[in-house]
């Protein structure tokens, strides 16, 4: 008789023991990829769709907080790095880059980006999607869905412990650094209740501090895309959160520069 699969504790596949994604947010999401991707307004969710996503989070984040599966095969999939690779570490910004601008990404660089994520995730899966990857530089943005209360409540100065982390292990591996602005929004559509644009600034100017500090890039894409009163410019997003083409095409010229920057 086979030996019963482990759903906790050491297993020879943790992403297996995974609770599988409902067929509900399933759909939801490649409606979402699909109209990034032609450049529509993104789909509102159904009512009832918010509470399934969440409880199905909830069973899974214990299980894997920092979602170490979400590239776990395709970081498998990559060739051997070149002496220039670049990863981008990042949440949705990051993630939905490649599908609204691909042509940033040819070469050797690489997106791992995860939709939602906090940056306490993202140091969580720092080793796997950065550190295993062997760049030469990390493109680093992240904060916004801490500041949205996402993984819990926390302060900018936690957001910067993390970034401050992330950074010191890049620089400790000889990974060279370009760390990206907080990209402005007045509201999130998913916590409509907070006003977010002092807590964005306060943390730009963080980052800004540090960068300065530790003597790596910062590439400000706030000013790019923020507003008088701090949130998205007009025609920049659909959403007043995730830049659109227009607002990836203001803010390209910045990280190709950064990059670009010795």
């Amino acid at each position: 008789m086979p030996e019963a699969v482990q759903t906790v504790g050491i297993v020879d596949d943790p992403c297996a023991a995974l609770p599988p994604m409902p067929p509900e947010i399933a759909a939801f999401e490649a409606a979402l990829r699909k109209a990034v991707e032609e450049h529509r307004p993104l789909p509102t969710p159904t009512p009832d769709l918010p509470a399934a996503a969440e409880r199905w989070m909830r069973e899974r984040q214990p299980l894997d907080y920092p979602n170490l599966c979400k590239h776990v095969a395709a970081n498998a999939a990559l060739p051997p790095p070149t002496s220039d690779r670049i990863v981008f570490l990042g949440d949705s910004i990051t993630e939905f880059w490649s599908v609204m601008d691909p042509t940033l990404f040819d070469g050797d660089r690489v997106n791992r980006g995860i939709s939602g994520q906090t940056t306490v995730q993202m140091l969580g899966r720092f080793r796997a999607d950065v550190m295993a990857l062997k760049p030469r530089t990390l493109h680093l943005m992240g904060g916004v869905n801490d500041i949205a209360g996402n993984t819990g409540p926390t302060t900018v100065a936690r957001i910067l412990d993390n970034v401050m982390s992330m950074v010191e292990l890049a620089l400790a591996h000889d990974i060279r650094v370009v760390l990206g602005a907080a990209t402005p929004a007045a509201r999130f559509n998913w916590r409509p209740d907070l006003i977010a644009q002092p807590h964005i600034r306060r943390l730009n100017d963080g980052f800004r501090a540090f960068a300065a500090k530790a003597e790596i890039v910062f590439a400000d894409y706030y000013e790019a895309l923020a507003d008088s009163d701090g949130g998205m410019r007009d025609g920049a997003s659909a959403d007043g959160v995730h830049p659109n083409a227009s607002g990836y095409a203001l803010i390209r010229p910045i990280a190709e520069k950064s990059l670009a920057a010795d």
